[in-house]
């Protein structure tokens, strides 16, 4: 049979519900789409159901879904992160020239798209490793979408991507080239992290309504609703009531009938580690991440209520005041875990030498994404105003932000404190906030009690930065002292 002249724009690799979406999305703008699946029904699945009556081509093998594209060939694969990337990359390798694109458009660890660009370079071909954010409803109707990898190949998926992305009022696309590498990767894997930290502060918030003012579920949802007009303005908080007013079959709270244990699929987790990696204080976003290991321990935590004795919590009798204060903490500890995600994302383009555009970053997430918010509009005036700032806790408007919220925040953190109700996340903003503005923290003791056990040496106040001292506290230890590294 001889092979049709190539009309496929791109293909798109991965027949679940992120592909299909992302593949009808492609062809709402008016590209020609191949779609293939290793399992091949699923495609047959899809022409005959969803992309019914669409241009979308259907392949049924990686060879025939090669044949139908124009060069340079480019092909998305999105399918899960880990192994499968490489064993697609591998099955189709063979039918791939020099020159021709992969697009990873799953949630892959940015060290994974590190090495596979290496690989694949080694062959002649291009790759990008794209971050893609906004779920399923995103992926159909205009997700942020951050890529990166092989620059020369951003010219050849450009339009393609910029077009399905989500738009500002302004038509300004929420997709920008991130940088080389596993940029594209890494920027929403910290995109994921803040997410975690603003999920956990929302659940904190909640549950101070629910068990302090001890305020029934649909007027915590009139709540939300009322703090997505103002500063809060976001997808998480809209959701968030959503969520709340929702009844089950029998007329009562949809949300008290769902299990308290929350799951991850990695990258809040990657993020943590690659935080510690770098040395980087990740604080809220770390506890965001334990406080959902802490509630897979639902037997023990049950066990642990009849033994573990609290304190009695007695609700406040203004309960609009403290409503008010919570917005406020709330807040604040937002401007907390986008500053610590902003301190991973320049930490990592200095070790990893990319250069990644902060106020653009913030523009990307200002739509389809997750964690997109009327806040995002105001970090990337701050980059715009600033590309050297080191913190958005120093920026002006944040400062201002801070210094007003900060009264409140403590109130809360306090009462939250006493009342025994656990806020890991705004607690460790709080401290975290603390302890940047801290001229001076304990850490000199800590330097002191470490070369006392161990002659680990310290600095003085009075020498220079990079002079190091040892002590022989004992006055049998010796002078010898351990060499000085970070490990």
């Amino acid at each position: 049979m001889p092979v049709k002249q190539p009309i496929g724009d791109i293909a798109v690799i991965g027949m679940a519900v992120m592909g299909q979406n992302i593949i009808l999305n492609m062809n709402d703008h008016g590209f020609t789409v191949v779609a293939f699946n290793r399992t091949v029904s699923k495609v047959d699945d899809f022409l005959a159901g969803a992309a019914k009556g669409t241009k979308i081509i259907g392949a049924h093998s990686a060879e025939e879904m090669t044949a139908h594209l124009k060069r340079p060939r480019r092909v998305m694969l999105m399918v899960k992160a880990g192994q499968p990337v490489d064993e697609t990359i591998d099955h189709i390798l063979p039918f791939l020239e020099k020159g021709d694109i992969i697009i990873d458009g799953g949630n892959s660890l940015f060290t994974d798209t590190i090495r596979r660009q290496q690989e694949l370079a080694t062959k002649g071909l291009l790759y990008i490793g794209a971050g893609i954010s906004g779920g399923e409803d995103g992926a159909r109707h205009g997700p942020s979408i951050m890529p990166g990898g092989s620059i020369e190949a951003w010219p050849h998926v450009k339009d393609i991507f910029q077009a399905i992305a989500a738009k500002l009022d302004d038509g300004t696309p929420c997709c920008d080239w991130m940088g080389n590498g596993g940029a594209g990767h890494y920027v929403k894997m910290v995109h994921n992290g803040i997410e975690y930290g603003d999920e956990q502060l929302i659940c904190e918030a909640y549950q101070l309504m629910r068990n302090y003012l001890k305020l029934p579920v649909m007027q915590i949802a009139d709540i939300f609703s009322e703090w997505n007009k103002g500063e809060l303005d976001s997808y998480l908080i809209e959701i968030t009531a959503d969520i709340l007013k929702a009844k089950d079959s029998d007329g009562q709270p949809l949300i008290d009938k769902i299990l308290d244990t929350a799951g991850q699929k990695g990258t809040g987790k990657w993020t943590v580690i690659n935080a510690v990696e770098l040395g980087q204080p990740a604080t809220l976003i770390s506890e965001a991440l334990f406080a959902r290991f802490t509630s897979t321990l639902k037997e023990q935590r049950q066990t642990a209520e009849k033994i573990l004795m609290g304190t009695a919590i007695k609700a406040p009798s203004d309960a609009s005041s403290f409503i008010e204060q919570l917005r406020r903490a709330l807040y604040a500890s937002k401007i907390v875990s986008y500053s610590q995600g902003y301190m991973m994302l320049m930490a990592a383009a200095t070790e990893y030498s990319w250069k990644l555009e902060y106020a653009n970053i913030a523009t990307v997430w200002r739509g389809g994404c997750i964690i997109r918010s009327r806040f995002l509009e105001d970090i990337a005036k701050a980059y715009q105003r600033n590309s050297n700032l080191t913190n958005l806790m120093i920026d002006p408007f944040f400062t201002k932000a801070l210094v007003e919220h900060q009264a409140a925040w403590r109130s809360v953190v306090s009462t939250a404190v006493i009342t025994g109700i656990p806020v890991p996340a705004m607690s460790s903003g709080l401290a975290f906030y603390d302890a940047y503005r801290s001229s001076q923290l304990p850490a000199n003791l800590l330097q002191a009690q470490r070369d006392y056990f161990g002659a680990h040496t310290y600095e003085r106040i009075d020498k220079p930065r990079g002079e190091f001292f040892h002590t022989n506290w004992t006055g049998h230890g010796g002078k010898t002292s351990s060499s000085t590294y970070n490990a």
